[in-house]
Protein backbone atom coordinates (compact mmCIF):
# COMPACT_ATOMS: atom_id res chain seq x y z
CA UNK A 1 0.00 0.00 0.00
CA UNK A 2 2.85 2.77 0.89
CA UNK A 3 4.26 1.86 -2.84
CA UNK A 4 1.53 1.84 -4.42
CA UNK A 5 0.58 5.30 -2.68
CA UNK A 6 4.25 6.76 -3.79
CA UNK A 7 3.55 5.89 -6.98
CA UNK A 8 -0.04 7.42 -7.29
CA UNK A 9 0.98 10.60 -4.95
CA UNK A 10 4.31 11.18 -4.47
CA UNK A 11 6.73 13.76 -5.96
CA UNK A 12 4.77 16.08 -6.98
CA UNK A 13 5.37 19.54 -6.28
CA UNK A 14 4.27 21.46 -3.31
CA UNK A 15 2.21 24.13 -5.39
CA UNK A 16 0.21 21.21 -6.50
CA UNK A 17 -0.88 20.43 -3.41
CA UNK A 18 -2.14 23.82 -2.15
CA UNK A 19 -4.11 24.00 -5.97
CA UNK A 20 -5.12 20.22 -4.91
CA UNK A 21 -6.34 21.50 -1.51
CA UNK A 22 -8.08 24.45 -2.65
CA UNK A 23 -10.00 21.78 -5.38
CA UNK A 24 -11.10 19.48 -2.47
CA UNK A 25 -12.87 22.68 -0.23
CA UNK A 26 -14.32 24.56 -3.19
CA UNK A 27 -16.37 21.27 -4.25
CA UNK A 28 -17.40 20.04 -0.37
CA UNK A 29 -19.52 23.33 -0.97
CA UNK A 30 -20.38 23.61 -3.93
CA UNK A 31 -24.16 22.97 -3.56
CA UNK A 32 -26.23 25.41 -5.36
CA UNK A 33 -24.86 24.79 -9.06
CA UNK A 34 -25.83 20.67 -8.32
CA UNK A 35 -29.41 22.00 -6.93
CA UNK A 36 -30.45 24.94 -9.06
CA UNK A 37 -32.71 22.64 -11.63
CA UNK A 38 -34.38 21.65 -8.30
CA UNK A 39 -34.23 25.13 -6.57
CA UNK A 40 -35.89 26.70 -9.61
CA UNK A 41 -38.62 24.27 -10.20
CA UNK A 42 -39.68 23.79 -7.04
CA UNK A 43 -38.80 26.88 -5.07
CA UNK A 44 -39.10 29.19 -7.41
CA UNK A 45 -41.85 27.02 -9.26
CA UNK A 46 -40.34 28.25 -12.75
CA UNK A 47 -41.36 25.78 -15.50
CA UNK A 48 -38.73 23.42 -17.23
CA UNK A 49 -38.28 25.63 -20.24
CA UNK A 50 -37.61 28.60 -17.80
CA UNK A 51 -35.24 27.18 -15.64
CA UNK A 52 -33.08 25.75 -18.19
CA UNK A 53 -32.76 29.45 -19.43
CA UNK A 54 -31.40 30.30 -16.19
CA UNK A 55 -28.92 27.35 -16.38
CA UNK A 56 -28.32 28.25 -19.71
CA UNK A 57 -27.56 32.14 -18.64
CA UNK A 58 -24.96 30.41 -16.69
CA UNK A 59 -23.02 28.73 -18.95
CA UNK A 60 -23.28 31.78 -21.35
CA UNK A 61 -21.87 33.75 -18.38
CA UNK A 62 -18.93 30.91 -18.07
CA UNK A 63 -18.54 31.01 -22.00
CA UNK A 64 -17.36 34.72 -21.52
CA UNK A 65 -15.67 34.19 -18.30
CA UNK A 66 -12.89 30.94 -19.75
CA UNK A 67 -12.08 33.60 -23.00
CA UNK A 68 -11.68 36.50 -21.25
CA UNK A 69 -9.63 34.92 -17.76
CA UNK A 70 -7.73 32.54 -20.78
CA UNK A 71 -6.32 35.95 -21.87
CA UNK A 72 -5.71 37.47 -18.79
CA UNK A 73 -3.57 34.52 -17.48
CA UNK A 74 -1.07 34.87 -20.43
CA UNK A 75 -1.07 38.65 -20.06
CA UNK A 76 -2.37 39.75 -16.61
CA UNK A 77 -0.95 36.31 -14.70
CA UNK A 78 -2.51 33.03 -13.60
CA UNK A 79 -2.37 34.12 -9.67
CA UNK A 80 -4.23 37.62 -10.37
CA UNK A 81 -6.52 35.93 -12.74
CA UNK A 82 -7.40 33.54 -9.39
CA UNK A 83 -7.98 35.55 -6.92
CA UNK A 84 -10.25 38.15 -9.00
CA UNK A 85 -12.43 35.26 -10.16
CA UNK A 86 -13.01 33.77 -6.92
CA UNK A 87 -13.71 36.47 -4.83
CA UNK A 88 -15.73 37.40 -7.17
CA UNK A 89 -17.59 33.94 -7.01
CA UNK A 90 -18.31 34.01 -3.54
CA UNK A 91 -19.77 37.66 -3.54
CA UNK A 92 -22.22 36.67 -6.96
CA UNK A 93 -22.94 33.40 -4.77
CA UNK A 94 -24.50 34.84 -2.07
CA UNK A 95 -26.26 37.49 -3.86
CA UNK A 96 -27.90 34.62 -6.55
CA UNK A 97 -29.48 33.33 -3.07
CA UNK A 98 -31.32 36.85 -2.59
CA UNK A 99 -32.63 37.03 -6.04
CA UNK A 100 -35.90 37.01 -6.77
CA UNK A 101 -38.01 36.67 -10.32
CA UNK A 102 -36.49 35.45 -13.50
CA UNK A 103 -34.83 38.36 -14.92
CA UNK A 104 -32.91 38.48 -11.38
CA UNK A 105 -32.13 34.88 -11.25
CA UNK A 106 -30.53 34.96 -15.46
CA UNK A 107 -28.62 38.15 -14.52
CA UNK A 108 -27.61 36.46 -11.36
CA UNK A 109 -26.40 33.14 -13.20
CA UNK A 110 -24.80 35.07 -15.89
CA UNK A 111 -22.71 37.14 -13.84
CA UNK A 112 -21.88 33.86 -11.60
CA UNK A 113 -20.64 32.07 -14.71
CA UNK A 114 -18.71 34.80 -15.48
CA UNK A 115 -16.24 34.66 -12.43
CA UNK A 116 -16.65 31.14 -11.40
CA UNK A 117 -15.58 29.72 -14.99
CA UNK A 118 -13.68 32.51 -15.26
CA UNK A 119 -10.36 31.14 -12.96
CA UNK A 120 -10.28 27.63 -14.79
CA UNK A 121 -8.07 28.67 -17.26
CA UNK A 122 -5.87 30.29 -14.90
CA UNK A 123 -6.08 27.24 -12.51
CA UNK A 124 -5.13 24.67 -15.23
CA UNK A 125 -2.48 27.00 -17.08
CA UNK A 126 -0.78 27.17 -13.27
CA UNK A 127 -1.73 22.67 -12.72
CA UNK A 128 0.42 22.75 -16.48
CA UNK A 129 3.12 25.25 -15.51
CA UNK A 130 4.11 23.69 -12.19
CA UNK A 131 3.86 19.47 -13.58
CA UNK A 132 6.26 17.86 -15.19
CA UNK A 133 5.12 15.71 -18.40
CA UNK A 134 5.26 12.68 -17.08
CA UNK A 135 3.32 13.50 -14.01
CA UNK A 136 0.67 14.88 -15.31
CA UNK A 137 -1.75 12.10 -16.06
CA UNK A 138 -1.01 10.97 -12.18
CA UNK A 139 -1.48 14.38 -11.20
CA UNK A 140 -4.83 14.88 -12.97
CA UNK A 141 -6.35 11.86 -11.54
CA UNK A 142 -5.19 12.76 -8.27
CA UNK A 143 -7.32 16.50 -9.01
CA UNK A 144 -10.23 14.58 -10.40
CA UNK A 145 -10.12 12.88 -7.09
CA UNK A 146 -10.57 15.43 -4.91
CA UNK A 147 -12.88 16.96 -7.00
CA UNK A 148 -15.11 14.19 -7.02
CA UNK A 149 -14.23 13.27 -3.11
CA UNK A 150 -15.60 16.88 -2.64
CA UNK A 151 -18.81 16.21 -4.89
CA UNK A 152 -20.06 13.62 -2.86
CA UNK A 153 -19.66 15.33 -0.30
CA UNK A 154 -21.64 17.95 -1.22
CA UNK A 155 -24.54 16.29 -3.29
CA UNK A 156 -25.71 14.37 0.16
CA UNK A 157 -25.29 17.40 2.65
CA UNK A 158 -26.94 19.72 0.21
CA UNK A 159 -29.76 17.28 0.00
CA UNK A 160 -29.87 18.10 3.64
CA UNK A 161 -29.60 21.72 3.37
CA UNK A 162 -32.11 21.63 0.82
CA UNK A 163 -34.73 20.29 3.22
CA UNK A 164 -34.22 23.07 6.01
CA UNK A 165 -34.00 26.29 3.62
CA UNK A 166 -32.75 26.32 0.06
CA UNK A 167 -30.76 29.43 0.88
CA UNK A 168 -28.20 27.68 3.12
CA UNK A 169 -26.67 26.15 -0.38
CA UNK A 170 -25.87 29.58 -1.18
CA UNK A 171 -24.18 30.67 1.62
CA UNK A 172 -22.06 27.55 2.15
CA UNK A 173 -21.05 27.39 -1.20
CA UNK A 174 -20.22 31.49 -1.08
CA UNK A 175 -18.37 30.47 2.41
CA UNK A 176 -16.21 27.86 0.62
CA UNK A 177 -15.10 29.73 -2.33
CA UNK A 178 -14.02 32.85 -0.34
CA UNK A 179 -12.03 29.63 2.00
CA UNK A 180 -10.12 28.63 -1.54
CA UNK A 181 -9.59 32.54 -2.51
CA UNK A 182 -7.47 32.77 0.86
CA UNK A 183 -5.33 29.72 0.17
CA UNK A 184 -4.92 31.03 -3.38
CA UNK A 185 -3.97 34.57 -1.84
CA UNK A 186 -1.54 33.45 0.95
CA UNK A 187 -0.24 30.05 -0.31
CA UNK A 188 0.12 30.15 -4.59
CA UNK A 189 3.20 31.89 -6.11
CA UNK A 190 2.75 33.33 -9.93
CA UNK A 191 3.50 30.54 -12.70
CA UNK A 192 3.73 33.02 -15.66
CA UNK A 193 6.68 32.01 -17.61
CA UNK A 194 8.88 35.10 -17.31
CA UNK A 195 8.90 37.35 -21.16
CA UNK A 196 11.54 39.80 -22.05
CA UNK A 197 10.89 43.55 -22.73
CA UNK A 198 11.95 42.53 -26.32
CA UNK A 199 9.66 40.05 -26.61
CA UNK A 200 6.39 41.92 -25.39
CA UNK A 201 7.43 44.43 -27.35
CA UNK A 202 7.60 42.37 -30.61
CA UNK A 203 4.52 41.22 -29.59
CA UNK A 204 3.08 37.68 -30.23
CA UNK A 205 0.66 34.71 -31.94
CA UNK A 206 -2.74 35.68 -29.70
CA UNK A 207 -6.26 34.41 -29.63
CA UNK A 208 -6.82 33.85 -33.14
CA UNK A 209 -3.74 31.57 -33.47
CA UNK A 210 -5.85 28.75 -30.98
CA UNK A 211 -9.05 28.98 -33.47
CA UNK A 212 -6.78 28.21 -36.61
CA UNK A 213 -5.81 25.33 -34.72
CA UNK A 214 -7.69 22.62 -36.58
CA UNK A 215 -6.45 19.55 -34.99
CA UNK A 216 -7.32 20.94 -31.62
CA UNK A 217 -10.74 22.38 -32.54
CA UNK A 218 -11.53 19.10 -33.62
CA UNK A 219 -10.82 17.49 -30.22
CA UNK A 220 -12.69 20.57 -28.56
CA UNK A 221 -15.45 19.65 -30.73
CA UNK A 222 -15.95 16.23 -29.69
CA UNK A 223 -15.94 17.23 -26.10
CA UNK A 224 -18.47 19.18 -26.48
CA UNK A 225 -20.60 17.14 -27.42
CA UNK A 226 -19.81 15.15 -24.72
CA UNK A 227 -20.44 17.93 -22.51
CA UNK A 228 -23.84 18.17 -23.40
CA UNK A 229 -24.25 14.55 -22.43
CA UNK A 230 -22.74 14.28 -19.60
CA UNK A 231 -24.17 17.88 -18.18
CA UNK A 232 -28.07 16.31 -18.46
CA UNK A 233 -26.63 15.13 -14.84
CA UNK A 234 -27.45 18.31 -13.51
CA UNK A 235 -30.32 19.58 -15.45
CA UNK A 236 -32.45 16.90 -16.69
CA UNK A 237 -31.74 14.16 -14.39
CA UNK A 238 -33.27 15.51 -11.62
CA UNK A 239 -36.40 17.04 -13.39
CA UNK A 240 -36.54 13.56 -14.19
CA UNK A 241 -36.21 11.93 -11.07
CA UNK A 242 -38.67 14.47 -9.40
CA UNK A 243 -41.52 13.45 -12.10
CA UNK A 244 -40.99 9.92 -10.64
CA UNK A 245 -41.63 11.07 -7.39
CA UNK A 246 -38.62 11.01 -5.40
CA UNK A 247 -37.22 13.94 -3.47
CA UNK A 248 -34.34 15.92 -3.50
CA UNK A 249 -32.67 13.85 -1.03
CA UNK A 250 -33.11 10.94 -3.18
CA UNK A 251 -31.44 12.81 -5.85
CA UNK A 252 -28.32 13.52 -3.78
CA UNK A 253 -27.82 10.20 -2.59
CA UNK A 254 -28.02 9.04 -6.55
CA UNK A 255 -25.69 11.42 -7.50
CA UNK A 256 -23.41 10.86 -5.13
CA UNK A 257 -22.55 7.63 -6.27
CA UNK A 258 -20.94 9.27 -9.37
CA UNK A 259 -18.43 11.01 -6.46
CA UNK A 260 -18.05 7.69 -4.21
CA UNK A 261 -17.30 5.62 -7.21
CA UNK A 262 -14.21 8.08 -8.46
CA UNK A 263 -13.11 8.38 -5.03
CA UNK A 264 -12.86 4.34 -4.71
CA UNK A 265 -11.21 4.27 -7.88
CA UNK A 266 -10.12 6.79 -9.89
CA UNK A 267 -6.33 6.91 -8.77
CA UNK A 268 -6.17 2.86 -10.28
CA UNK A 269 -6.71 4.72 -13.27
CA UNK A 270 -3.75 5.96 -14.50
CA UNK A 271 -1.93 2.37 -14.37
CA UNK A 272 -5.02 0.43 -16.18
CA UNK A 273 -4.30 3.12 -18.99
CA UNK A 274 -0.92 2.65 -19.00
CA UNK A 275 0.01 1.91 -22.61
CA UNK A 276 -3.09 1.91 -24.44
CA UNK A 277 -3.40 4.39 -27.35
CA UNK A 278 -5.29 7.26 -25.97
CA UNK A 279 -7.99 7.70 -28.80
CA UNK A 280 -8.83 4.29 -28.39
CA UNK A 281 -9.61 4.71 -24.06
CA UNK A 282 -11.34 8.22 -25.33
CA UNK A 283 -13.01 6.06 -27.32
CA UNK A 284 -14.26 3.54 -25.11
CA UNK A 285 -15.43 6.35 -22.45
CA UNK A 286 -17.78 7.70 -24.66
CA UNK A 287 -19.49 4.72 -25.46
CA UNK A 288 -19.81 3.60 -21.59
CA UNK A 289 -21.00 7.20 -20.72
CA UNK A 290 -23.56 7.47 -23.86
CA UNK A 291 -24.98 3.82 -22.55
CA UNK A 292 -25.40 4.68 -18.99
CA UNK A 293 -27.41 7.73 -19.90
CA UNK A 294 -29.22 6.01 -22.44
CA UNK A 295 -30.51 3.54 -19.68
CA UNK A 296 -31.78 6.28 -17.66
CA UNK A 297 -34.98 5.73 -20.13
CA UNK A 298 -35.91 3.03 -18.41
CA UNK A 299 -35.11 3.72 -14.95
CA UNK A 300 -37.65 4.63 -12.16
CA UNK A 301 -36.68 3.70 -8.97
CA UNK A 302 -33.78 4.81 -6.85
CA UNK A 303 -31.74 1.36 -8.07
CA UNK A 304 -32.27 1.33 -11.38
CA UNK A 305 -31.02 5.32 -11.26
CA UNK A 306 -27.91 4.30 -9.39
CA UNK A 307 -26.89 1.32 -11.82
CA UNK A 308 -27.23 4.45 -14.75
CA UNK A 309 -24.86 6.45 -12.96
CA UNK A 310 -22.38 3.91 -12.03
CA UNK A 311 -22.30 2.81 -15.85
CA UNK A 312 -21.73 6.61 -17.13
CA UNK A 313 -19.23 7.51 -13.94
CA UNK A 314 -16.84 4.37 -15.44
CA UNK A 315 -16.82 6.32 -18.56
CA UNK A 316 -16.10 9.41 -17.32
CA UNK A 317 -13.32 8.06 -14.97
CA UNK A 318 -11.51 6.75 -17.84
CA UNK A 319 -12.22 9.50 -20.26
CA UNK A 320 -11.11 12.67 -17.69
CA UNK A 321 -7.36 12.30 -17.27
CA UNK A 322 -6.49 11.35 -20.95
CA UNK A 323 -8.46 14.22 -22.18
CA UNK A 324 -6.84 16.85 -19.44
CA UNK A 325 -3.42 15.44 -20.13
CA UNK A 326 -4.13 15.86 -24.01
CA UNK A 327 -5.15 19.46 -23.75
CA UNK A 328 -2.31 20.44 -21.83
CA UNK A 329 0.08 19.04 -24.28
CA UNK A 330 -1.57 20.41 -27.59
CA UNK A 331 -1.24 24.00 -25.05
CA UNK A 332 1.94 25.49 -25.91
CA UNK A 333 3.70 28.00 -23.32
CA UNK A 334 3.37 31.39 -24.41
CA UNK A 335 -0.32 30.48 -25.15
CA UNK A 336 -1.57 28.56 -22.49
CA UNK A 337 -4.47 30.04 -20.86
CA UNK A 338 -5.71 31.44 -24.29
CA UNK A 339 -5.62 27.07 -25.32
CA UNK A 340 -7.14 26.00 -21.58
CA UNK A 341 -9.81 29.01 -22.28
CA UNK A 342 -11.13 27.58 -25.39
CA UNK A 343 -10.79 24.56 -24.25
CA UNK A 344 -13.21 25.55 -20.97
CA UNK A 345 -15.21 27.23 -23.76
CA UNK A 346 -15.82 24.11 -25.39
CA UNK A 347 -17.14 23.09 -21.21
CA UNK A 348 -19.20 26.47 -20.52
CA UNK A 349 -20.95 26.01 -24.17
CA UNK A 350 -21.76 22.86 -23.44
CA UNK A 351 -23.07 24.05 -20.27
CA UNK A 352 -25.50 26.84 -21.71
CA UNK A 353 -26.86 24.40 -24.52
CA UNK A 354 -27.32 21.16 -22.19
CA UNK A 355 -29.87 22.31 -20.14
CA UNK A 356 -31.57 24.35 -22.64
CA UNK A 357 -31.92 21.71 -25.03
CA UNK A 358 -32.54 18.89 -22.74
CA UNK A 359 -35.04 20.71 -20.98
CA UNK A 360 -36.64 21.33 -24.46
CA UNK A 361 -36.77 17.94 -25.16
CA UNK A 362 -37.69 17.00 -22.04
CA UNK A 363 -40.54 18.87 -22.15
CA UNK A 364 -41.95 18.43 -25.85
CA UNK A 365 -40.64 14.67 -26.74
CA UNK A 366 -40.66 13.53 -23.37
CA UNK A 367 -37.30 11.53 -21.23
CA UNK A 368 -36.94 8.43 -23.34
CA UNK A 369 -36.02 10.53 -26.51
CA UNK A 370 -33.56 12.70 -24.52
CA UNK A 371 -31.71 9.70 -23.00
CA UNK A 372 -31.50 7.41 -26.23
CA UNK A 373 -30.34 10.34 -27.74
CA UNK A 374 -27.74 10.29 -25.62
CA UNK A 375 -26.82 6.81 -26.66
CA UNK A 376 -26.89 7.82 -29.93
CA UNK A 377 -24.55 10.89 -30.05
CA UNK A 378 -22.24 8.43 -27.25
CA UNK A 379 -21.22 6.19 -30.34
CA UNK A 380 -20.66 8.88 -32.71
CA UNK A 381 -18.17 10.73 -30.74
CA UNK A 382 -16.18 7.62 -30.02
CA UNK A 383 -16.12 7.10 -33.75
CA UNK A 384 -14.97 10.75 -34.04
CA UNK A 385 -12.11 9.89 -31.54
CA UNK A 386 -10.59 6.85 -33.07
CA UNK A 387 -10.73 9.04 -36.65
CA UNK A 388 -8.97 12.03 -35.60
CA UNK A 389 -6.46 10.33 -33.14
CA UNK A 390 -3.80 10.10 -34.86
CA UNK A 391 -3.67 14.08 -36.18
CA UNK A 392 -3.55 14.65 -32.59
CA UNK A 393 -0.91 12.53 -31.50
CA UNK A 394 1.58 13.81 -34.35
CA UNK A 395 0.55 17.73 -33.32
CA UNK A 396 1.13 16.50 -29.61
CA UNK A 397 4.54 15.21 -30.84
CA UNK A 398 5.30 18.20 -33.07
CA UNK A 399 4.94 20.81 -29.96
CA UNK A 400 7.13 18.17 -28.01
CA UNK A 401 9.88 18.67 -30.11
CA UNK A 402 9.62 22.29 -30.08
CA UNK A 403 9.13 23.54 -27.07
CA UNK A 404 11.47 20.68 -25.61
CA UNK A 405 14.60 21.63 -28.18
CA UNK A 406 18.05 22.36 -26.22
CA UNK A 407 19.80 25.59 -26.89
CA UNK A 408 22.76 25.34 -29.48
CA UNK A 409 26.08 26.57 -28.25
CA UNK A 410 27.12 29.99 -29.62
CA UNK A 411 29.76 29.58 -32.87
CA UNK A 412 32.97 31.65 -32.33
CA UNK A 413 32.62 35.60 -32.66
CA UNK A 414 28.81 35.63 -32.16
CA UNK A 415 26.81 36.38 -28.96
CA UNK A 416 24.27 33.42 -27.31
CA UNK A 417 21.62 35.35 -27.99
CA UNK A 418 22.50 35.32 -31.81
CA UNK A 419 21.93 31.71 -31.60
CA UNK A 420 19.34 30.93 -29.07
CA UNK A 421 16.32 28.24 -30.34
CA UNK A 422 13.98 30.32 -29.75
CA UNK A 423 11.44 30.11 -26.10
CA UNK A 424 9.51 27.40 -25.69
CA UNK A 425 6.84 30.57 -25.34
CA UNK A 426 7.53 32.17 -28.58
CA UNK A 427 6.82 28.47 -30.62
CA UNK A 428 3.76 29.35 -32.35
CA UNK A 429 2.23 25.58 -32.64
CA UNK A 430 3.16 23.37 -35.78
CA UNK A 431 -0.21 22.88 -36.87
CA UNK A 432 -1.24 26.64 -36.18
CA UNK A 433 1.92 27.79 -39.14
CA UNK A 434 0.42 25.35 -41.46
CA UNK A 435 -2.91 26.75 -41.44
CA UNK A 436 -1.53 29.93 -41.50
CA UNK A 437 0.66 29.46 -44.72
CA UNK A 438 -2.08 27.25 -46.14
CA UNK A 439 -4.62 30.83 -45.04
Amino acid sequence: MRGWLREAAGGLPRQFWFLWTGTLINRLGSFAVIYLAIYLTQEQHFTQSQAGLVLGAYGVGGGIGTMTGGVLTDRWGRRPTMLTAQFGTAALMLALGFAEGFWQLMAGAWLLGLFAEGVRPAFQAMMVDVLPDKDRIRAYSLNYWAVNLGFAGAAILAGFAAQLDYLLLFVVDAGTTLITALISLIFLAETRPARTAARRARGGPGLGTVFRDRVFLIFLGLNFVVVLVIMQHISALPIAMSADGLSPATFGWVIAANGIMIVAGQLFVPKLIDGHNRSRVLALATVIMGVGFGLTAFAGTPAFYVLTVVIWTLGEMLQSPSNSALVAELSPSLLRGRYQGVNSLSWSAGSALAPVVGGFVQQHAGDTVLWLSCAVIGVLVAAGQILSGPARERRAAELRLCEHRPTSPAPAGLSPAATETPHAEDVTPPQAVRVAADG
